[in-house]
């Protein structure tokens, strides 16, 4: 939309142009559309029904969008130039014609909704307003000239068609049009990428700031931060980037979109695009225990006695799960299936380490797990890594005991303790010692 000046009259005119810009800086662009014409008010009604096309399929601004912001704009710009303090100016484009047509709207009230007259040193009282004639209209004359209409409702008159504006009306316009386009276009991106919260997305590298990757997504730009990135990974610009996005976020600066390598669900999300048996329902995934980069548990059922959840998810000759290592960087994966008892459930979680037996306490929900000595270091994994992951998944407490004496100048471990997770996901700290075991199934602090 254009407001346009004649410099030698000093006065404008309205006329209305729409530039499409592919560019994420269009809304700020189209400040471009304002120049100088004539003195009459003029539509180019065959370039307003093409913009009005393109705007809705490239950006996905429905029409009447674009049509309120235009009778938006010419009712700011009348209002500026030739309205009066606290008066309604409404405009009415006609898509077809190209006519506007002006309105002043006055709201019925009465003595009891608003105050006649305020004395200089009297405050208004709360939730009264002041009897403006240009904005209000008392209910004894509206019913002279409409019977039955009640108090709220509204008067409209017809005014004086102007054709010459003046440059602060213009501007005025201008910013107008500029701001509904901009609110209409996040409207739309929020809609768009709502409906895939919660999904896997595909973007390409835009920028690298303080360890921070800013992803194009098209439409929007997506923010995979640097704790959400998987320990080891690189990227280049223009690289491809698959994520799981876990949260759309309206800022001040536009639409962000939260994405995460990180994330437990992102793991369970890659293996529903590789077994069917998932993504179908005949196998849920109970829990998921997973230390980025380096190592995954994750405990699997079946609905159907038919299926086997583990084979669904290895695949043939361990085709799937290898596909999902790949993505992860060669991220390890242990596929256990989730069991009732938990004794058997601990016992599944802590392979490859043959166990002995196990001592469960239900009120404390500990559990007391004997192994050989040889298998004692397996059990416990690398800095611990095997019981802690064990335990986040099972949700269990579980000490590890040597069947045998302690070794000279060797220490016994310390139990590890479960912590509460949310749909049995966890996200564990890589830098951590073994107790310090924490979840965040969406990282609501994190920027």
């Amino acid at each position: 939309m254009c407001i346009r000046s004649d410099k030698n009259s000093h006065l404008t005119t309205v006329c209305l142009c729409t530039i499409i810009y592919t560019s994420d800086e269009s809304a700020r662009k189209a400040g471009k559309f304002f120049t100088q014409i004539t003195k009459i008010i003029m539509f180019d009604l065959k370039v307003i029904h093409s913009v009005l096309t393109q705007l809705e399929e490239e950006r996905g601004i429905p029409q009447a969008k674009i049509i309120e912001a235009i009778e938006l704009a010419l009712a700011t710009a009348y209002k500026k130039e030739y309205g009066k303090k606290g008066q309604i100016v409404r405009a009415k484009f006609d898509l077809n014609t190209g006519t506007v047509e002006m309105y002043q709207v006055k709201v019925v009230v009465d003595e009891s909704t608003v105050l006649m007259e305020l004395a200089d040193d009297v405050d208004l009282p709360e939730g009264m307003e002041l009897y403006n004639p240009e904005h209000h209209m008392l209910i004894s004359d509206a019913k002279l000239i409409k019977k039955g209409i009640e108090l709220g409702e509204e008067m409209v008159f017809p005014l004086e068609d102007k054709a010459d504006y003046g440059r602060i009306a213009a501007q005025t316009a201008k910013q107008v049009i500029m701001q509904k386009i901009r609110e209409a276009e996040k409207i739309s991106v929020l809609g768009e990428y709502g409906k895939r919260e919660g999904e896997i997305v595909t973007g390409t590298v835009q920028r690298i700031e303080r360890g921070n990757i800013f992803v194009d997504m098209g439409r929007a730009t997506g923010l995979l931060a640097y704790e959400e990135q998987i320990p080891g990974e690189r990227y280049g610009q223009g690289e491809r980037v698959r994520a799981y996005m876990y949260r759309v976020e309206d800022s001040g600066k536009g639409v962000f979109l939260r994405l995460s390598r990180s994330h437990p669900k992102f793991l369970e999300k890659l293996f529903e695009t590789e077994a069917p048996e998932l993504a179908t329902g005949a196998v849920i995934v109970k829990s998921i225990a997973r230390e980025a980069g380096s190592r995954t548990k994750i405990a699997v059922a079946s609905t159907d006695d038919h299926i086997d959840p583990v084979g669904s998810m290895v695949g043939q000759r361990g085709v799937r799960v290898t596909t999902v290592m790949g993505e992860l960087g060669g991220e390890k994966i242990d596929i256990i299936e989730w069991n009732a008892d938990p004794k058997k459930f601990i016992e599944e979680a802590l392979s490859p380490a043959k166990i002995i037996s196990i001592e469960t306490n239900d009120a404390e929900k500990s559990a007391k797990v004997a192994v050989s000595s040889d298998q004692q270091s397996l059990a416990i994994g690398k800095g611990g890594q095997n019981v802690r992951l064990a335990a986040k998944l099972t949700g269990w407490g579980i000490d590890i005991q040597s069947d045998g004496s302690t070794p000279l100048g060797a220490q016994s471990p310390a139990p590890i303790a479960p912590v509460d997770t949310d749909e049995g996901f966890a996200h564990i700290s890589t830098l951590g010692k073994a107790e310090e075991v924490f979840e965040t199934p969406v990282k609501e602090e994190k920027v």
